[in-house]
């Protein structure tokens, strides 16, 4: 279940990131051009919703022994609200997008300072998770 944990976290984390750097390169392309590649880019964040469910599957199994002890668990409860976090800012990329693929390019603010934010809860909930386990 670890290995599956750790194949979600690469897929979810990874996709972010990814799109951080398609948002630099596609900040370097026309208006029309960047427009295109940022809607062709979308489809990238299959692979982070994946990434989230299995994180979240395999989170919950993981954590079978310790769901007793969470209340003495500070570092696992601030890491569960970012989860929490994380899933509200993905929902909302996932509108925004749906709402960009049918024309309105004022979304694309939104998704881009989401995925900002997004990123780094990403990174926090790595944080959170290594030091509770350390």
């Amino acid at each position: 279940m670890l290995i599956l944990h750790f194949i979600g976290l690469a897929m979810g984390i990874g996709t972010s990131i990814g799109f951080m750097f398609l948002g630099i390169a596609g900040s370097k392309l026309e208006k029309e051009e960047a427009k295109k590649f940022a809607i062709n880019s979308f489809s990238l964040s299959t692979m982070g919703h994946i990434g989230i469910t299995l994180l979240i599957i395999t989170g919950g199994y993981l954590m079978t022994p310790y769901w007793a002890a969470l209340t003495s668990m500070p570092l696992m409860m601030v890491k569960l609200g970012l989860v929490i976090l994380l899933l509200l800012f993905i929902i909302l990329q996932s509108r925004a997008a749906g709402k960009v693929k049918k024309g309105d390019e004022s979304q694309m603010k939104i998704i881009r300072s989401v995925g900002k934010l997004s990123v780094l809860t990403s990174i926090a909930i790595v944080v959170m998770a290594v030091l509770q386990f350390r």
